[in-house]
């Protein structure tokens, strides 16, 4: 019952989880993943495949040989084997891929030979250099370099440069952990372990963009109030936005979990777990990162500025004043309750009407009265109560007072005695 309840709460946008205040736990949290990451790229490196590093790869069709046999009677013939053995396809197409390193033409026709032997099976040689793996880091990296600024201008001019500055943090962070992850695992880096690196990028940037564009919403016109500040408006947009990143990012991952663990670690089909532990893993930090770090890195530089500064110290006092029991409008500016059955009567300034408005934010509805509080009041003198029957138009400027005439005796009234004989 209880999940239901949260999930129904999300459902409808409320303010469940105070992911902006608590970003410095995010934050710790993202720093000991990446300091683990970067301890792996020091002290294990990365198992980069013959696209990168050089070598001689063998492919054959095995319908019953097994990965661990093909690389015994490999090594036996001399071949120096860098990755384990894989399986290719399955059925009649199944197929086993050996990568060993470089060999000179001898080394080849000699290992070939013993698998062709042994096997029975035609095997494919391919002598791949690693400039050809060099060329695709360089393209890959030219490919980001461009992908980075298009993204900066985008948000920019779509937002700010402040939200552009926490969407390239995310990615980089997402960058890191997964090729962290994958360092750690020891997979072999081929290029389709790039391809998957660029991949994640867009769907990060499309989870992050969502959020900014619901905190832009939510921001706009709290500067002249004083019932929330930046952060509370990001964090319930985080909160409204909240379950739609997690169907998609659910969505997006139960494929890619069923290719990793179903397709590489249950039916043993090797090719594909590069490419699917690099989108399991981004598509992951991804999420995370739209969450618990691009918002609260936005919220960190907003928050900086003088007039995010100076609303942030007009809620804390709001806070405080209500806190005291005082009556606090919507301008910040707090005065004492009156007593009970008091009159008050302060003139308003003409024209001035008090619009009620219900706050979108987690402070509750602002009434009439409190918008009405934001309008100057200005001191007028008492004006006289004109008796009745006086004229109500307001003598010209110099002249003076009239009076009104008495009426005369017998003039307009009843007829005398003497006149009605």
């Amino acid at each position: 019952m209880f999940v239901l309840r949260l999930f129904r709460r999300l459902d409808s946008g409320e303010a469940v989880f105070d992911f902006i205040g608590s970003r410095k736990r995010w934050y710790a949290v993202s720093a000991v993943i990446l300091l683990i990451c970067l301890g792996s790229f020091i002290f294990r490196g990365f198992n980069y495949g013959i696209e990168f590093s050089g070598g001689t790869s063998f492919q054959f069709r095995a319908a019953t040989a097994e990965p661990a046999e093909v690389q015994a009677v490999a090594e036996q013939a001399g071949a120096e084997v860098s990755t384990p053995a894989q399986v290719v396809g399955s059925g009649g197409g199944r197929s086993i891929l050996l990568r060993a390193g470089e060999l000179d033409d001898a080394g080849q026709t000699r290992v070939q030979d013993a698998l062709e032997s042994r096997f029975d099976q035609e095997v494919t040689v391919q002598a791949v250099s690693s400039s050809w793996g060099t060329d695709i880091t360089e393209a890959a990296i030219r490919g980001l370099v461009i992908f980075l600024i298009a993204v900066c201008i985008f948000l920019a001019v779509r937002f700010e440069w402040k939200m552009a500055v926490g969407a390239i943090v995310a990615l980089f962070h997402d960058l890191l952990i997964t090729a962290g992850i994958y360092s750690l695992v020891g997979f072999e880096v081929t290029p389709s372990t790039i391809v998957g690196l660029l991949t994640i990028l867009g769907f990060s940037l499309y989870d992050t963009v969502v959020v900014f564009d619901k905190v832009d919403e939510n921001a706009k016109g709290i500067l002249g109030g004083s019932r929330v500040t930046y952060s509370g408006a990001a964090n319930l947009a985080v909160n409204q936005t909240l379950m739609r990143s997690i169907n998609t990012s659910l969505i997006a991952l139960l494929p890619v979990a069923g290719l990793l663990f179903v397709g590489a670690g249950v039916l043993g089909v090797g090719t594909i777990k590069d490419l699917a532990l690099v989108l399991f893993v981004g598509l992951a930090a991804g999420a995370y990162s739209s969450i618990f770090l691009a918002t609260p890195v936005v919220c960190e530089l907003k928050e900086r500025e003088p007039k995010y500064a100076a609303l942030a110290k007009r809620v804390a006092a709001r806070k405080a004043a209500e806190a005291r029991g005082e009556t606090v409008p919507a301008s910040g500016v707090a005065r004492k309750r009156p007593a009970r059955g008091a009159a008050i009567a302060a003139p308003r300034r003409a024209g001035a009407t008090a619009v009620a408005q219900e706050a979108v934010l987690d402070d509750g509805p602002v009434v009439a009265e409190d918008a009405a509080d934001d309008l100057p009041v200005e001191d007028a003198p008492a004006q006289p109560v004109a008796a009745p029957g006086a004229s109500r138009v307001p003598p010209r400027p110099g002249a003076r007072p009239q009076k009104r005439p008495a009426p005369k005796r017998g003039g307009g009234g009843r007829p005398s005695a003497k006149k009605r004989r």
